[in-house]
């Protein structure tokens, strides 16, 4: 998820999630190009959206402790990387064969694999934690997923899930404001995803500003995304304020809380695949 300055030869909707040349940074051989579809690290004006996702992995991070984890949609690969210092083994699979080429390069604890979401290229319950950040989202077949995580994982064992609350995040729209999402998902219809694919949630909470944010959202008209927005749609170099806000964000200014869960930022649910009786 990114929010930087478009290029002017392109200004429609979707410019809001392509870079212009004023965010490639020196060592862009070393990273993946932001396209909206993901996150990746180094880049200021991107921070906010990094560190956002970047709390879940910290948050649930002892969840893959000593176990076999599968990351389904890893993307650039820092999360998987993140779980790798914890886990026995960290499987990562993604379907876009240059973010399958960039993390066998840059981060070789993975085990990386190229394949479809919906059609999983592991064996029955071969897996301890099957952890899905910020993807669900983009596919177009959530159920079958979920249905292929139920698959994989040893009984007992849990799926991870993160996803953008649909309710602030696309709020009074019947299409995703991202126009690489394809559904988004209020609590209530993520959970009744899980149930039906055959998980029973375990927790379901999401990740709100904190003190810090907070203040930022007061200090830039009472929200510090829809700040980040309008530069964007702008077309103009951020200001300077704007920018060290942005890249000043923390891990820490992000907080996991279960109360007021429609009010959320992003949704986290803990789901967990029973053994059979």
């Amino acid at each position: 998820m990114m929010w930087t300055t478009p290029n002017r030869e392109n200004s429609d909707t979707s410019s809001l999630w392509a870079v212009s040349d004023s965010t490639v940074r020196a060592d862009e051989a070393q990273q993946l190009p932001l396209t909206g579809e993901r996150t990746v690290p180094g880049i200021a004006e991107e921070n906010y959206w990094f560190r956002r996702h970047e709390v879940v992995y910290r948050e649930l991070l002892a969840r893959c402790t000593g176990r076999t984890v599968l990351e389904a949609g890893c993307g650039e690969g820092y999360g998987a990387d993140m779980i790798a210092d914890v886990a026995r083994r960290v499987i990562g699979l993604d379907y876009d064969e240059s973010a399958v080429a960039h993390v066998r390069a840059r981060y070789p604890r993975v085990d990386i694999r190229q394949g479809n979401l919906a059609d999983l290229p592991l064996d029955d319950e071969s897996v301890d934690v099957v952890v899905n950040f910020q993807v669900i989202e983009h596919l177009w077949d959530q159920a079958q997923f979920l249905r292929e995580c139920h698959r994989v994982l040893v009984p007992g064992s849990e799926l991870l899930v993160s996803t953008p609350n649909r309710i602030t995040f696309s709020p009074g729209r019947d299409t995703p404001l991202n126009p690489f999402h394809t559904r988004e998902l209020n609590a209530a219809e993520l959970t009744e995803l899980l149930v039906e694919a055959g998980f029973r949630v375990e927790l379901m909470t999401g990740v709100h500003h904190g003190p810090a944010l907070r203040a930022l959202d007061a200090k830039h008209g009472g929200s510090f995304i829809d700040a980040q927005i309008e530069r964007a749609l702008a077309g103009e170099p951020w200001p300077a304020d704007l920018t060290a806000d942005v890249a000043g964000v923390a891990v820490d200014d992000f907080v996991l809380d279960p109360e007021n869960i429609d009010a959320s930022l992003d949704l986290v649910a803990i789901a967990v695949k029973d053994p059979a009786r």
